[in-house]
């Protein structure tokens, strides 16, 4: 594993997660396969539970967990904070400090995506914790790049660590990064880089389908990144590699059942919501037709699943691996804790079962997927 500066003295928020056993492998959750030295870890979770209005239970769960992992990097995909209050006037300093002591401390590079919750409240989010301004300046910078033309939008940009180029994008409002971005990206396959990029709104989704074929995610697809990852949906799923989609015709899929896929057969798509955020049914379970994805969508998803949850990214040269681990911390009622579910009292919430439900506390590989060059 990449070697970054002085060794951090690790600790767990969720004395609970120490020593716990993968209850499908049969492994300690600290038991990483061995890396080169070389090589590149990456911890990658959204939508965490910080704050009133999230399951702060798994979040502190999730944030255990990571840390066993020793990342170099923390990818957060967005919604760091949820405050209970309509329009929000400030950001109190117990969320910051929290921020601070679980997100920021324990890691070597941070790396975090703008959610439509961490910017400034409006009439159509009104709870928005507008803390974006206070947790912006807490990641690692982004590398300074003269740029011809045109630059990345407020709080977009880029950064290599060891042999990874990562971009960092804008949701709110979207504006194609083509002009920009594909020269960076150009000039980093050229030095051997894997190309990650993160979004905190997902340019496709089964979760909440919105058709954004021909705008985000023609446009990136375009630029013929290995992976993208995006949060907003409290969820995780994974879909097979993608190519760039044209008008009137079918996902360009290449399907694999074992998910160990070559570079350059598309670009893999993945949402990671599950850092404590409350869980929302699919809309295909919630019977809601019209954001219920199309079936090429489906065709081309490879796992969801409804959990805590985080991902660790092990890169090297030659291969990068993914594994999605879920996160089990107990759902037995705690006495003023919001529980796992939104709006758990929903008559939906009787035919939807989440992924831990009937499994035991704890941490267990739930997914897995390889890039090879």
């Amino acid at each position: 594993m990449l070697k970054i500066g002085v060794h951090l003295i690790l600790f767990l928020v969720f004395s609970g997660m120490a020593g716990l056993v993968n209850a499908e492998s049969g492994n300690g959750i600290s038991a990483s396969l061995p890396l080169e030295e070389d090589s590149l870890r990456i911890a990658v979770v959204g939508d965490t539970g910080i704050g009133e209005r999230a399951f702060h239970r798994g979040f502190l769960a999730v944030q255990g967990a990571i840390r066993n992992h020793e990342p170099d990097v923390l990818l957060h995909l967005g919604d760091f904070i949820y405050q209970p209050e309509f329009k929000p006037v400030s950001c109190p300093d117990k969320y910051i400090r929290e921020v601070e002591k679980t997100l920021v401390s324990p890691y070597p590079y941070r790396l975090f995506v703008p959610g439509d919750n961490d910017l400034p409240p409006k009439i159509t989010k009104p709870k928005a914790s507008g803390c974006w301004s206070r947790i912006d300046p807490l990641d690692s910078p982004f590398d300074i790049v003269a740029d011809s033309g045109t630059g990345p939008a407020p709080f977009e940009g880029t950064k290599i660590i060891g042999n990874s180029f990562f971009a960092i994008l804008n949701s709110y409002p979207w504006k194609d990064p083509t002009g920009w971005l594909a020269p960076r990206i150009e000039t980093a396959k050229k030095q051997g880089l894997w190309i990650i990029l993160a979004l905190h709104e997902p340019a496709l989704t089964t979760a909440w389908y919105l058709d954004n074929r021909q705008t985000v995610l023609q446009q990136v697809n375009a630029l013929e990144p290995d992976l993208v990852f995006s949060g907003n949906q409290h969820s995780y799923e994974r879909f097979h590699p993608l190519g760039v989609p044209k008008p009137g015709e079918e996902l360009p899929v290449r399907k694999n059942e074992s998910s160990r896929y070559q570079r350059g057969e598309g670009t893999i798509h993945i949402i990671s919501g599950g850092g404590g955020a409350t869980f929302k049914p699919f809309a295909d379970l919630q019977g809601n037709k019209r954001h219920t994805a199309p079936e090429d969508v489906f065709n081309a998803l490879a796992k969801r699943a409804l959990m805590n949850h985080y991902i660790i990214l092990e890169i090297s040269a030659e291969v990068l691996r993914g594994t999605t681990h879920r996160v089990c911390p107990g759902y037995d009622p705690v006495e003023g804790e919001l529980g796992p579910r939104w709006k758990p009292h929903k008559p939906v919430w009787e035919k939807i079962t989440l992924e831990c439900a009937g499994k035991p506390e704890g941490v267990a590989v739930f997914d897995r997927f390889e890039i090879s060059r």
